[in-house]
């Protein structure tokens, strides 16, 4: 029995479904199920349960909040919280799978960011997502820790679902050219966090996000070819956020793709989302 925190995010729903299609028993656990931020809560939880592998899941992801008043639940959640997971696993003897984020990088690196590289976070998110990172590896014995980006997917509030409904009314849409990353597909990454385990893998850090790189406007374009709408490339400084953004925060795959994991172009897997959207709507 294996156990998903965040179960009701975008990343944990998509987990679930694949874990259902592998008939792989699991528990998922969303906040009402689970409190990560009670360390006693937790411990108690996984205690009871004793899962073989957590799915660390749940997480804030409000860039923009983080920086002022998201700041304080920015580090409950995915400080205190991932250290509450990471001792419950331990103390359980249960493997553990962290989710990281490109956003511990500058993003000032021209060339691809290596498992190894040293990281630079410039925002509160970035932040506190690294020192989960070494919070799970200073407790945990048994742990992955995978490093995405971009991520978009069938569930959940994603960059493919904005630029669709803002396409509905907007004949222009202005989007960002100048940071440039890797797009990430939930249903990848919930594989590739099975295959580790499956696989028996060496527990450390990976990073994992689909083949190719892009600019925001890119993936824009590609999201709304098929629609009648104008996309525009702008710089970031005329679209000021709260919270930095890395320019080029492109990570290297190859220890992910090492493990002999398979790994679709972001094209391809936007091509597949696209596909499962259009079954959803025809049922």
């Amino acid at each position: 029995m294996d156990l998903i925190t965040g179960a009701n995010g975008q990343l944990g729903t998509e987990l679930k479904k694949l874990l259902d299609e592998k008939e792989m028993a699991y528990v998922a656990a969303g906040s009402k199920e689970l409190d990560i931020t009670d360390a006693e809560a937790v411990r108690q939880f996984v205690s009871d349960l004793k899962p073989a592998i957590i799915y660390h899941c749940a997480a804030y992801t409000a860039v923009d909040v983080a920086e002022d008043e998201g700041k304080d639940l920015n580090q409950l959640v995915n400080v205190i919280g991932t250290r509450n997971i990471a001792t419950a696993a331990e103390e359980a003897g249960a493997e553990l799978i962290y989710i990281s984020t490109d956003y511990v990088f500058d993003g000032t690196n021209e060339d691809e960011y290596s498992v190894d590289a040293q990281p630079n976070p410039k925002n509160e998110y970035g932040r506190a997502k690294l020192e989960g990172e070494k919070i799970v590896q200073e407790i945990s014995t048994k742990a992955y820790i995978i490093r995405t980006s971009w991520v978009f997917g069938e569930f959940g509030k994603n960059f493919v679902f904005t630029m669709q409904r803002l396409a509905e009314t907007h004949p222009r849409l202005t989007v960002v050219s100048d940071q440039v990353g890797r797009p990430t597909w939930t249903r990848t990454l919930a594989e590739f966090m099975v295959h580790l385990t499956a696989t028996h893998q060496e527990y450390g850090i990976y990073h994992l996000s689909n083949e190719g790189q892009c600019s925001w406007y890119e993936f824009a374009k590609e999201i709304l070819k098929d629609k009648a709408v104008e996309v525009a490339p702008v710089i970031s400084e005329e679209y000021p956020q709260k919270a930095y953004r890395p320019k080029h925060s492109v990570m290297n795959l190859s220890k992910a793709k090492a493990t002999g994991f398979s790994i679709p172009t972001w094209q391809e897997a936007l091509a597949e989302l696209k596909k499962a959207l259009e079954n959803n709507n025809q049922k």
